[in-house]
């Protein structure tokens, strides 16, 4: 196999498989729909082994590349390749896919074709968000997305799903014409939607700052940070469960962050980190405390999600080596714990028709095996050594510490927070005697369901007990990230005293020196290691 059709396999393979879903499948033959899906989320998963077989985690630089040209005349191609950090979220995406469609064998009856198909079709375009190297094809799968996601949540949802799924476009429709406008300028600005041009433009301050604030408009959404959040505890609520774990598990924020705002506009991330460290702390303290008062299952986790991702955010922010890594593994780690918590509470959800936290109780007399997995998930959920919670918040707050204490002081809150609701919810779930009469009669884990929670228990402790092969490959890219994104890139006649509206503030400066000293810094660390 040539090495750069991998990523077009792992692209089109799920597309291709979705479409022959859709014309082959039926309602009135089920099982071979289902069957037919799996087969195409198995065969969307192959790639991956070549893919991570032929990976050189030594390398900061894109791998498997390949350009085709598209649309020359305005400068568009087919451009694929990936690094380090999109490795990751292209395994992430492939498993995803195969684990909504197990987990969704038996909750699904009605337009079978139309669900499984749609689930293919949205992993194709997810892998064509990680793999794009080119702006204007970026957009398009970024925006192909948002089709199937819109009517998973509105035709296989609960009783609100139509104001949930329309509240999701409108939030992810507003900001994807931000982006536009910016991929726009920079367009005009290069004559190219090359990503790898646009990091070597000279633009001055003030458009740095207007491209900054189009692009972070359409990535905070789905991040999702404060406070763009309100859409997600709707869709997690009302939304199939299957469309809250692919949410969960598939970071497109905090990806198009990394891939275009860091290292396209340093000035103005610089400019605005103090802003963004702010939105960011207010997430982790907001939305913790909204989860503790909250009496559904699915929205307690939708706003542990908004305060998880705040950690996101701030790793981001720290412009050091940890705090990246830390960001990256954290957008791995709480992917694969949000998704295995939410089919939890949706194995719940299917066997009594209530998300209320207050219709259970002394669930683990009935189904100890679900109440086993559920503490694993939980505990991985507030961080607890040996599970891959610990290792993302571990590193962000180490980074967040190094860039300023009282802001790591502040940040690691989190663990308290995290601690208190998730283990508040376990106890009234799970624990203590059953206050219901149905739930003494639930039946315990399917063969079925038992291997899905358990593969992506493996999961869990893989990364937490031995994480340095996931952080192999994102280091040298998280390192090459931050190289393009600490020093200043204003071009010479920014520099002018009649151009002295146009500089940076002094905080700035300030800032990005700070940040080369402790990125300087790490890599000392790292490299005497």
């Amino acid at each position: 196999m040539q090495s750069s059709s991998v990523l077009d396999l792992l692209i089109w393979v799920p597309i291709a498989a979705g479409i022959v879903v859709l014309c082959a499948g039926s309602d009135r033959a089920p099982q071979r729909t289902r069957w037919l899906a799996l087969a195409g989320a198995i065969a969307g998963l192959l790639p991956v082994v070549p893919l991570l077989a032929q990976f050189d985690r030594a390398l900061g630089t894109l791998q498997f590349a390949q350009q085709l040209p598209w649309l020359p005349a305005f400068g568009v191609s087919y451009h694929l390749g990936i690094d380090g950090i999109s490795l990751w979220f292209t395994v992430l995406t492939a498993i995803t896919t195969l684990v909504v469609v197990l987990a969704s064998w038996e909750a699904v009856t009605v337009r079978l074709p139309q669900y499984f198909g749609a689930f293919l079709l949205l992993s194709g375009c997810m892998q064509g968000v990680f793999a794009s190297l080119d702006g204007m094809l970026f957009f398009v799968f970024f925006e192909a997305a948002l089709i199937p996601l819109y009517l998973l949540i509105g035709m296989w949802g609960q009783e609100r799903r139509v104001y949930a799924a329309v509240r999701f476009f409108f939030f992810s429709f507003a900001g994807s014409l931000a982006m536009l406008g910016a991929l726009i300028y920079l367009y005009a600005q290069s004559h190219t939607f090359e990503i790898a041009a646009w990091r070597e433009l000279k633009l001055g301050f003030v458009p740095q700052l207007l491209v900054f604030l189009c692009f972070v408009a359409a990535f905070s959404v789905k991040v999702p940070m404060w406070p763009v959040h309100t859409w997600l505890p709707d869709v997690h609520e009302e939304g199939p469960t299957g469309a809250a774990v692919l949410l969960g598990m598939l970071k497109m924020g905090g990806y198009g962050l990394l891939r275009f705002v860091l290292p396209v506009v340093p000035d103005a991330c610089h400019f605005f980190a103090p802003a963004m460290i702010t939105l960011a702390l207010v997430a982790v303290i907001y939305g913790s405390l909204l989860a503790l008062v909250q009496t559904d299952m699915r929205r307690m986790l939708a706003y542990s999600a908004v305060a998880h991702m705040g950690l996101v955010t701030l790793g981001l922010f720290t412009f050091n080596r940890m705090g990246t890594e830390g960001a990256v593994t954290q957008m791995l780690s709480y992917g694969i714990v949000s998704g295995a918590t939410l089919l939890c509470t949706g194995m719940l959800f299917e066997r009594t028709g209530s998300g209320s936290i207050d219709a259970y109780g002394g669930v683990a007399s009935s189904m100890p095996k679900l109440a086993t997995f559920a503490m694993l998930f939980s505990m991985a959920n507030l961080g607890l050594p040996g599970t891959s919670g610990f290792v993302g918040e571990f590193l962000v707050l180490m980074g967040t510490i190094q860039f300023n204490f009282w802001i790591g002081a502040v940040a690691a809150l989190t663990l308290i927070l995290s601690a208190s609701y998730t283990l508040w919810m376990y106890k009234r779930v799970m624990l203590g005697a059953i206050r219901h009469a149905r739930i003494a009669n639930l039946s315990d884990l399917c063969r079925r369901e038992f291997v899905l929670l358990g593969a992506m228990a493996v999961l869990v402790l893989a990364i937490g007990v031995d994480p340095k092969p996931f952080t192999d490959a994102i280091g040298p890219s998280a390192a090459d990230l931050l190289a393009q994104s600490q020093g200043t890139s204003l071009p010479a006649d920014d520099q002018s005293p009649a151009d002295s509206r146009l500089r940076p503030p002094w905080w700035v400066t300030g800032t990005v020196e700070r940040s080369r000293l402790n990125a300087n810094r790490g890599q000392v660390t790292t490299n005497r290691d």
